[in-house]
């Protein structure tokens, strides 16, 4: 099964890419929304996390709290890397899972914010980058999320992998810089990706 990573900094577009790949009939997995997903449904892990964490955890009516684990962990190197000791074996499986439910499909996509710190970029047959100028992200977000000050987001940026990184590591690299067009970016790689699967029987 040909696999296809994209990752990027907050605020490039990667649920734009995604969402294009998905109109052209491609699956798409995407690793946070599963990751939440899997902390409310997964009983193990529910109790992983409340033995690691504390009752806390989660409310009365069972629901994740998102703020309390937030304080917790974020700025917390050694709890943030316990927590993702947790939570990523079951993300892992849930994805096997998926990607055996669509086997079918010339090739699959799997978009993770944290693809090279996670190291989720080794069982991926390429890596897409999507990069958009800082400028450009500022503004994006700050439109996007009205709660987020340009304060928080250089910061949240400062703890991501640098772009540059991320590009230098990448096979391929959409630009979402507002200048080229990303459909067309897509639909070549698109190709690509066809080609190759084929290639792979």
């Amino acid at each position: 099964m040909l696999i296809i990573g994209i990752t990027g900094g907050i605020g490039v577009g990667k649920t734009v890419v995604c969402r294009m790949f998905q109109l052209l009939g491609v699956p798409v997995y995407d690793s946070d929304a599963r990751a939440k997903w899997v902390m409310h449904h997964n009983s193990t892990l529910k109790e992983e996390l409340i033995a690691s964490f504390g009752p806390e955890t989660y409310n009365e009516q069972g629901q994740l709290d998102r703020v309390y684990l937030g304080k917790l962990a974020f700025n917390n190197p050694e709890r943030l890397s316990q927590l993702n000791a947790l939570v990523h074996p079951h993300v892992g499986s849930d994805f096997k899972q998926w990607s055996d439910a669509n086997a079918a499909a010339p090739y699959l996509i799997k978009e993770a914010a944290i693809m090279y710190e996670s190291e989720v970029w080794r069982q991926m047959n390429r890596v897409i980058t999507v990069y958009a100028p800082l400028e450009v992200r500022i503004k994006r977000l700050l439109q996007r999320d009205p709660h987020r000050t340009e304060a928080d987001i250089k910061g949240i940026v400062a703890k991501q992998l640098s772009e540059e990184e991320k590009i230098a590591r990448a096979d391929h690299v959409v630009y979402n810089n507002d200048k080229q067009l990303v459909i067309l970016q897509v639909l070549a790689l698109h190709q690509q990706f066809l080609s190759l699967s084929s290639s792979l029987g």
